[in-house]
């Protein structure tokens, strides 16, 4: 089986700066998104988890490179070399490249600041020294440069690529005597056209693609990731604000240059920039209209009253508190001639001029309206149809033989959301006081998280959700809190092949311990899965429960990073609403089973009918490399079983149980790796 590589994982760890991994994420997300998830990663991931078969792009930023020599000498390097050899893309950026090249001269003869070693990756088979020009000071702006680059047409091939234009730069090294190593697979993509403070032998050149095996690197020693609306000319240092205004005169040949790089590696670039969307309004309703002022009542004691509005500021969040009905100045002001479209749906604190700059949206106000007498109507929220989800959700439960009817009674929806797990987990006083079932939806998450290394792109046509569930502790014994995944993977599932009838055959199967995957429609042989969804569980522990919160992501209608359902023939195309309200009524059902009997037969039989992984052999790298057969999972704590074989791959004897959240399981590569 084979795995679509749709990850872009950016290094974020011992020697990177927060600064220039977010630039990374910032430009990397506009070209790519949502063909490709682009993440970060750490050390610990790089060399222990099973990143490789998933990864299109594993990006080194600016920083220190003797932090990245400190963090992966050996075992992480080695596993960074042997991916791209087997056809993996390394980027570099400055410090990145000084980092994959085979030898590092950074500052010769200054004792405080030189570098000079080899170093072990080696894509690059020559020095790069720096700094190619004088004045570099660790994190300052001080030496900082809008320097001139000439680019190689001949090297970039794709795209629109421009001759010369200006790139920041801030302590990059040149790749000395590039051209000679012409025979040796590097290509000359980029060569500095200022006069150089360092001797760059044969050449000048500040960026290179390097031929690995079946692979490549491309390193460059400026940063055209670096997008002038993200740096601030008013920081008091003497230049740096012509440096600025230079850049941004060169704002669109930076953004080509880019791109010509990604599509140099191969990569599916945007034609036009994916723009940084603007946080929506959210609405708050309930399927019994009444129930939203009980609701909110519970929330009372949290409001506050700042200039006669009503607020809700918890740990991570700030809720500005509205009426449908009410006219404030600013709907006022919306409603007047001439007034720019969808303005009255943007944050109320959002700059215009700040919207195509790195956001951080939990400090955004967000607008929350309550809905104490209708539901929204579908001018409000054009993405998704209230009427439709609460309609549907009554017809499900009419079908269901053991369900409380809580979930998805009270719907928290937003059409563009930083993050429905974040809002509902990171902000505990709310959570404290919400009745399990409540959900969070979003046509699109701009801040999604996953489980460990893992995101989950949330392009409009996603079913993206979070459902807050209250677990007593008294129920341990019986029904532990770590089966919920199991339980939400199910739930999945279920809903799809029981959407309607003729769904039963939908092609979808779980992978341990909380993925979901799919037939590869491109795939005759119907052998390749793919992921399309995934669940993140987060849980608090307060006054004898935990407080856990179950978020969702799935492909429904949408094409992209992967595949959808909607993709797979389904005898019609399913709906978000119905999904969702199918779904949610699966989850009540199963959970209000669970409580009273635990994971049982009933539920083994339903989990092992739908995954990927009976009788699967696989090695365990933790435990010295020994084959062992998947059997199931364990009914206690939801561990994996396996047994272990040996000689001719006979049972031993020894069963091993592994556990979800210190285990990674490559299913792809038969691997099941060890988390620290």
């Amino acid at each position: 089986m084979a795995t679509k590589r749709t990850n872009i994982l950016v290094y974020s760890g011992n020697g990177s700066t927060v600064e220039s991994v977010r630039h990374c994420l910032y430009s990397l997300r506009r070209l790519l998104s949502p063909t490709y998830a682009v993440i970060t990663v750490g050390g610990d991931a790089i060399i222990k988890e099973p990143w490789t078969a998933s990864c299109a792009l594993l990006v080194f930023p600016g920083g220190a490179d003797l932090g990245y020599c400190r963090t992966l000498n050996g075992q992480g390097n080695q596993r960074i070399g042997q991916y791209v050899e087997r056809g993996g893309l390394y980027l570099g950026f400055c410090a990145g490249g000084y980092y994959g090249s085979k030898r590092c001269e950074f500052q010769v003869g200054d004792k405080k600041l030189e570098v000079i070693g080899n170093r072990e990756l080696a894509f690059y088979p020559g020095t790069c020294r720096g700094c190619a020009f004088s004045g570099f000071v660790y994190h300052s702006e001080a030496g900082t440069r809008a320097t001139q680059i000439q680019t190689s047409k001949a090297a970039l091939t794709k795209g629109s690529v421009p001759d010369v234009f200006r790139t920041y730069y801030n302590g990059g090294g040149v790749f000395v005597d590039a051209p000679k190593f012409k025979d040796k697979g590097v290509e000359v993509i980029a060569s500095f056209k200022d006069r150089l403070d360092v001797d760059a032998g044969e050449g000048s050149a500040c960026a290179v693609y390097c031929k690995v095996g079946e692979g490549a690197a491309l390193l460059t020693s400026t940063h055209p990731e670096f997008s002038a609306v993200n740096l601030d000319p008013d920081i008091g240092i003497p230049g740096f604000e012509e440096v600025v205004k230079a850049l941004k005169e060169d704002e669109q040949q930076r953004t080509d240059f880019l791109k010509a790089c990604l599509l140099k590696m191969g990569l599916q670039v945007n034609q036009e920039q994916t723009a940084i969307p603007s946080l929506s309004q959210l609405h708050l309703s309930s399927a019994v209209v009444s129930d939203t002022a009980q609701l909110l009542e519970t929330l009372q004691e949290l409001i506050t009253m700042q200039n006669g509005e009503e607020y809700i500021k918890d740990e991570n969040d700030t809720f500005h508190l509205e009426k449908p009905s009410r006219w404030s100045l600013g709907s006022i002001a919306n409603a007047l001639p001439n007034t720019t479209k969808n303005e009255s749906t943007k944050s109320e604190n959002e700059d215009p001029e700040d919207q195509d700059k790195i956001i951080d949206y939990d400090k955004i106000v967000k607008r929350l309206i309550i809905h104490e007498k209708d539901q929204p109507e579908s001018k409000d929220t054009p993405y998704f149809n209230h009427q439709a989800f609460f309609a549907n959700l009554k017809h499900y439960e009419t079908l269901l033989r053991e369900s409380d009817g809580t979930f998805g009674k009270n719907l928290l929806y937003g059409e563009v959301v930083s993050s429905t797990n974040t809002m509902l987990e990171k902000n505990t006083q709310i959570l404290r006081r919400l009745p399990t079932g409540f959900t969070a939806t979003a046509t699109v998450q701009v801040a999604g998280r996953g489980r460990g290394t893992n995101v989950w792109v949330s392009p409009p046509g996603s079913l993206i959700f979070s459902t807050v569930i209250r677990h007593s502790m008294s129920l341990m014994p019986q029904a532990p809190v770590v089966f919920l995944q199991y339980l939400a993977a199910l739930a999945i599932v279920e809903g799809i092949k029981t959407y309607d009838r003729g769904y039963d055959r939908m092609p979808v199967r779980l992978k341990w311990p909380n993925d979901i995957f799919a037939a590869d429609p491109t795939d005759p042989t119907g052998k390749t899965f793919v992921k399309i969804g995934g669940i993140l569980v987060n849980s608090h522990y307060s006054a004898s429960e935990y407080l856990c919160v179950v978020g969702i992501g799935l492909n429904t209608t949408n094409a992209s990073p992967t595949t959808s359902l909607n993709a797979l023939s389904p005898p019609s195309p399913f709906t978000l609403e119905k999904l969702l309200a199918r779904v949610l009524t699966r989850f009540s059902a199963f959970y209000t089973r669970f409580v009273r009997t635990g994971f049982d037969r009933y539920f083994q039989d339903l989990y092992y009918a739908h995954w990927l992984h009976s009788e699967q052999i696989v090695t365990l790298e933790a435990e010295g490399g020994i084959r062992a057969r998947i059997k199931g999972i364990t009914t206690d704590w939801g561990l994996l079983r396996a047994e272990e074989l040996g000689w001719e791959d006979r049972p031993t004897g020894k069963v091993l149980t592994l556990q979800s959240d210190s285990n990674s399981f490559d299913f792809f590569k038969g691997l099941i790796k060890r988390k620290v």
